[in-house]
């Protein structure tokens, strides 16, 4: 799998280190053999998730050899010895992937991360946290000066810190910047996403920018002269930069070139998205054997080149010359001609080491204005390579397909090698579809079937196929009256009262969001979808939890009673024990129960039942159960919408106000889950406690726990949905209660959600965070 870091160790000599997706550091030593290669000394296991970042922690007296220092998608920093494979120490802190590490003296590790935070570390414990960045912290460096350290991010900002402060900040790049390096006491270079190279003076001023790759730039590295360096990006080469020209490009058979570092013999290593480490010397007696060298060659040429990507600019096969055009010689090293042989498109890359050209691959595709392109990816083609974002500011996952796969088992490959929820099978495969419509080859069904029970897809919580195969499964439709002005976009649903368009919002001045105190629920269903598969799993269920066919009958009636609230019919007491019964399944089935049960707490007659007496204890105790952050995704997000649409009656919310403590606390708990439905849902739940909580100032314990869960979610959450809900939850629990306000500023809700006024994207979350420093 990829290989994401790469550092030179202190100790052995020549020795270095990788980190993976594979969950593995591995430490690689020359070998002793006789061989030109390196040999794997250890392999260190720790991480419970891809290990995306590595950095050596310099020898002292405790550990002459020095350590290793592992961040990962675990949120934590292990860090071992050289002589054991599982970490002396964890460090855990962050709230999210940590994706950059840097050591600098007296055992000091800086560490940066998705949470958007750099935290400093010494004697396995954390000094001090470096908030400003309002995205993720891609670079961290600690200068050779004490006390100063630089951190790069998403939100395209250099920041330099000294003890603990933001002492200055970089801008110039137009995208994240991924990589920094120390050039000396007063320089250093970043790379970015937006394919440039800067030279900054620590005083502020960027005294060089350097261009030559065509893609996002991972890494960089500075030789021991201080001036020179080596970067890799995602236009698939290394490129040797001297005296401030790229006097050297290396191409590689992978899209991806992740990470370099430099080995104390001036050879670079370089790790990349095959999941291949390849060293590179310019001492030709350590050269590979020839039968090495030949087969990178071979491996090289028969690479296929996307014109997609913009690297080779637009391809017109009729304008290519032909192959006599390889008899004149390159001007520079890295240099690259097109050759049209037959009807295929060949690239050529100019050696000037070797005076010769050299294939780097096939570009299929030809001209980016035709239709048909295949896309090479982990050194095989793909009609289509998606980019799905998995966490905002973190980075993109790829995802390959052909037209004559089928969506769904490709979704189903996916989310199995990406470690991700299977919740995501539906949103993903349908994600595709939705994208290669017009092309005929293995599109899927209208009916959706699935490859795994050959029925039509059941998606929990889901409404009709009315929205689209585009449609967020998981993103229901809220329907809530909010008294919003006419002409203004109502700010959970985005649509419009009055053909008003939605950026009118910024210019409005009246305060639509909060307080909010109608309650917003979650209405969305497909009820032939529903009872499809609760058939289904009916009929796998085990023995003594069948239910029966008149059972299933009064599941039925009930679903269409509950689905449209303007029918005359009434629920029965019989189909409310039934649906009561059926909903202590077995977890691993029950969850088109739990959406029937969604559905109808909405309905007065069974909210009345079900939240009233004794039974509504049972009721929320049901629900906190299935709540468990050990719990199963689906079930926790649809107990959790169940839960807000209780809401909807009175006996549903005077339940709910009397089990207060206990549902918020297992809210709070639910905060570190990695699923932004769920997220969406903690924040709906305490949007609705909040409304309910409006206009009793004599209430400020409930506001209390408002205000301290609604902040502590808001540390981890990064749907920017979620964020809304959140920031509407705190605004409605201030509004016109001034010791609410108080309690909010001393608790420091401001700072903390300063990084969301200037939110443009969507606009609806930096207005709303104004609106709140308003009241404040």
């Amino acid at each position: 799998m990829d290989v994401r870091g790469l550092a030179a160790t202190a100790y052995p000599d020549g020795a270095f280190v990788s980190v993976s997706r594979d969950r593995t550091a591995r430490v690689w030593v020359p070998d002793s053999s006789g061989n030109k290669g390196f040999m794997e000394m250890q392999c260190m296991n720790g991480h419970a998730n891809f290990v995306s970042c590595v950095c050596i922690i310099g020898p002292n007296e405790t550990y002459p050899r020095g350590l290793i220092a592992t961040g990962g998608h675990d949120n934590n920093i292990c860090v071992f010895s050289l002589d054991r494979p599982d970490p002396l120490f964890t460090l855990k802190g962050h709230k999210n992937t940590v994706c950059t590490l840097s050591a600098g003296k007296f055992g000091t590790l800086l560490s940066g991360s998705w949470d958007t935070t750099a935290k400093v570390w010494l004697n396995e414990k954390c000094m001090m946290t470096l908030q400003g960045h309002t995205a993720a912290v891609w670079a961290v460096v600690i200068l050779p000066e004490q006390g100063l350290m630089l951190s790069g991010s998403a939100d395209k900002t250099i920041k330099l810190w000294k003890a603990g402060r933001c002492e200055n900040t970089y801008t110039g790049h137009e995208d994240c910047v991924r990589g920094l390096a120390v050039i000396n006491e007063v320089e250093f270079l970043s790379c970015s996403n937006d394919a440039s190279i800067r030279r900054w003076m620590v005083t502020g001023e960027c005294v060089q920018v350097y261009y030559g790759h065509t893609n996002y730039i991972y890494s960089i590295a500075v030789f021991p002269n201080g001036q020179d360096f080596v970067s890799t990006g995602e236009d698939r080469t290394v490129r040797v930069w001297r005296k401030g020209e790229c006097c050297q490009t290396i191409r590689l058979p992978a899209q991806s070139v992740w990470c370099c570092c430099l080995l104390p013999n001036g050879d670079i290593a370089v790790g990349a998205s095959d999941g291949a480490i390849r060293v590179f010397t310019e001492i030709e007696e350590r050269f590979a054997s020839t039968q090495d060298l030949q087969a990178f060659e071979d491996e090289l040429s028969k690479a296929i080149i996307d014109p997609k990507t913009g690297d080779l600019g637009d391809i017109k096969i009729e304008d290519l010359p032909g192959k006599e055009h390889l008899n004149e010689p390159g001007n520079r090293d890295g240099q690259t001609r097109l050759i049209k042989e037959d009807s295929n498109v060949e690239a050529y890359q100019w050696s000037m080491a070797d005076e010769r050209w050299v294939k780097i691959g096939d570009v299929v595709g030809g001209s980016s204005q035709q239709s048909s392109k295949r896309v090479m990816y982990e050194g095989k083609e793909y009609d289509f390579v998606f980019t799905i974002d998995v966490n905002e500011g973190g980075p993109a996952l790829k995802l390959p397909y052909n037209l004559m796969d089928d969506p769904w088992l490709t979704a189903h490959n996916f989310l199995q090698k990406n470690d991700l929820s299977p919740m995501f099978l539906d949103q993903v495969a349908n994600f595709i579809i939705e994208n290669t419509k017009g092309h005929t080859l293995g599109q899927a069904p209208s009916t959706s079937a699935d490859p795994f029970t050959g029925s039509g897809r059941y998606i929990p919580g889901s409404g009709s196929d009315s929205q689209g195969s585009g449609a967020d499964p998981f993103t229901v439709l809220i329907r809530v009256s909010t008294g919003v002005p006419s002409g203004v976009a109502d700010p959970f649903t985005g649509k419009i009262s009055c053909g008003s368009a939605y950026s009118s919002l910024q210019k409005v001045t009246t305060n639509i969001y909060f307080p909010s105190t109608d309650g917003v629920m979650f209405e969305q269903a497909n009820a032939t979808q529903i009872l499809s598969k609760l058939q289904e799993l009916n009929n796998t269920a085990p023995q003594d939890h069948k239910l029966s066919e008149a059972a299933l009958v009064s599941l039925e009636k009930l679903l269409l009673v509950v689905t449209d609230l303007k029918r005359k019919e009434q629920p029965t007491a019989e189909q409310i024990n039934v649906l009561w019964r059926a909903s202590h399944w077995p977890e691993d089935i029950v969850f088109p129960v739990l959406d029937i049960l969604r559905l109808a707490v909405r309905h007065p007659e069974v909210n009345a039942q079900l939240c009233g007496g004794t039974e509504g204890a049972s009721l929320c105790n049901h629900l906190l159960g299935l709540m468990s952050p050990e719990g199963r995704p689906a079930n926790q997000m649809l107990a959790l919408r169940t839960l807000c649409n209780c809401f909807s009656g009175s006996h549903g919310r005077a339940l709910l106000l009397g089990q207060r403590d206990a549902v918020l606390s297992r809210v709070g708990d639910l905060r570190a889950v990695c699923n932004k439905n769920i997220h969406v849902a903690l924040a709906t739940l305490v949007l609705n406690y909040a409304g309910r909580l409006y206009g009793q100032p004599a209430e400020i314990e409930a506001k209390a726990q408002c205000l301290s869960v609604a902040s502590t979610i808001l540390e981890v959450v990064m749907d920017r949905e979620a964020v809304f809900r959140l920031l509407v939850a705190l605004g409605t629990t201030v509004a016109g209660d001034g010791t609410a306000k108080d309690l909010a500023r001393s608790l420091g809700v401001k700072s903390q959600i300063s990084k969301y006024a200037s939110v443009s994207d969507p606009g609806k979350v930096g207005e709303c965070c104004r609106l709140i420093f308003k009241e404040l």
